[in-house]
């Protein structure tokens, strides 16, 4: 799971970038993967793992009341409106 996708979520200003790893933390995955480029990321990460405390069920279904507005155009679900991140877009060949 990519919390930040990208810091395209964090451009909507419905939540911080904390929230976005505590909240991917919480759930059942594997792994949560976190992009870190500079310093300032890889310390905001280091602070979302060590203040980590699983989250209720209201702050969790609170989220959502946050954000609907934010995603309800899908501007910052890039995937789902663009090619950016889609690697067969790129990558014609592939499909032989």
């Amino acid at each position: 799971m990519k919390p930040i996708g990208s810091g395209i979520i964090l451009k909507s200003k419905t939540v911080k970038p904390i929230e976005c790893l505590h909240y991917a933390m919480r759930l059942p995955t594997l792994t949560v993967i976190t992009g870190m480029d500079e310093m300032e990321i890889l310390e905001q990460t280091i602070e979302g793992a060590r203040t980590f405390k699983p989250t209720g069920e209201s702050e969790i279904a609170a989220l959502p009341g946050r954000t609907t507005e934010a995603a309800a155009a899908g501007k910052y679900e890039l995937f789902k409106t663009e090619t950016r991140f889609d690697a067969t877009a790129h990558n014609p060949q592939w499909l032989g």
